[in-house]
């Protein structure tokens, strides 16, 4: 019962969110600030889950400018843990599938965000330029999931290239972002899925890579986040037992 709660009051947020964005957004359609307006309350549905979401980490990015952030990308719950670390005038980059996805697909597209045809491997470079010059001429920074597909708990899967190829062409630093494991964790039945964490972790200059190096760049993210990530675990593992402690001690 609980979940049907949730996932009617979910559906309704999303619905009236997205009526509120078409109005809002109808004298600057597209413009990038609106992501950051929108992402403040998507941050809020981690309570209507349970979960206890800790961030931290921005402090590495409040003078960083223009940037290339990266995140794990592992299920639908991404879009509950992740919204309350995009900096203002940050966009993301999604398939262009994502545009048919009834109300959310609308509020992607008209929010700003980028919608991109991966599947046409010819446009690649191309696509990559175009994304690099808007970093600076519109003033943006770009987030985006190199794993290119969600874990679904096969650990950090290897990453793709494109969001690396992107830093070095515009010049600018690759952020990462980890989030501690959410894979089996968050039950829509279950008041309390406990503690999930993310963590924004310094930016990497890129300025001594070239595009050559991009696969080279990809595989020292990767082992930055994969180590990022297990200790995010292990600390909410330590976190949660705490609290389990706490809650059985005899008053």
């Amino acid at each position: 019962m609980l979940s049907v709660i949730r996932l009617f009051l979910g559906a309704i947020f999303i619905i009236c969110t997205t009526l509120f964005a078409l109005v809002y957004c109808l004298l600057s359609p597209r413009d990038p600030k609106h992501v950051h307006f929108f992402c403040r309350g998507f941050d809020q549905l981690h309570k209507l889950v349970g979960v206890e979401l800790i961030k931290r980490g921005k402090e590495n990015v409040a003078q960083i400018g223009n940037s290339v952030y990266i995140s794990n990308h592992q299920n639908i719950f991404d879009f509950v843990t992740s919204p309350g670390m995009l900096e203002p005038r940050t966009v993301s980059i999604g398939k262009k599938s994502l545009l048919w996805i009834p109300f959310f697909g609308q509020l992607y597209w008209i929010t700003g965000n980028i919608l991109l045809d991966r599947e046409n491997k010819s446009k690649a470079r191309s696509t990559i330029q175009q994304v690099a010059e808007a970093i600076h001429s519109r003033n943006l920074s770009v987030w985006m999931y190199p794993e290119g597909t969600r874990s679904k708990g096969r650990g950090l899967l290897p990453f793709k290239t494109g969001a690396f190829r992107m830093a070095i062409e515009a010049g600018v630093p690759i952020v990462p972002m980890c989030v501690s494991s959410t894979h089996n964790k968050i039950s829509l039945n279950r008041r309390d899925n406990g503690i999930v964490i993310t963590e924004m972790l310094e930016p990497i200059d890129v300025s001594q890579y070239e595009m050559k190096d991009a696969r080279k760049l990809a595989d020292h993210c990767h082992q930055i986040m994969e180590k990022k990530i297990a200790e995010l675990d292990a600390e909410v593992a330590r976190l949660e037992l705490a609290r389990e402690q706490v809650e059985v001690k005899p008053s």
